[in-house]
């Protein structure tokens, strides 16, 4: 299968908690999306996917992100967290990844067919 770069050129924070990465969600949506507010996108996005918005708490945190050499508060989540709010992001620049993950999806439950 060849490797899927979810972010494209755009850095995305992270940091290695609890034996997990988490990503900062302001850097996905803004990797994924064409708005110049992450945090606006992710309001609005909150109030139309209202599922992700009773899930939000349980899927995001605020951790210490390491910023050119600076600690800053991001709100991040982890790998299931993110591609749970890649779901709901509603742009042409999502696409690809969502048509990766539904192939993906397809391939894991064709494999337990057998």
């Amino acid at each position: 299968m060849q490797d899927v770069n979810i972010f494209g050129d755009e850095e995305v924070r992270k940091v290695f908690h609890e034996g997990e990465w988490w990503f900062a969600v302001e850097d996905v949506v803004l990797s994924l999306t064409t708005s110049r507010n992450p945090m606006d996108y992710i309001v609005e996005m909150l109030s139309v996917d209202l599922a992700l918005n009773k899930a939000w708490s349980t899927l995001t945190k605020i951790l210490d992100v390491d910023d050119i050499g600076m600690t800053t508060k991001l709100l991040c989540a982890n790998l299931e967290g993110v591609f749970r709010i890649i779901q709901s992001i509603n742009s042409p620049k999502a696409e690809p990844f969502k048509l990766w993950m539904a192939k993906l999806a397809k391939e894991r439950i064709d494999e337990l067919r057998i």
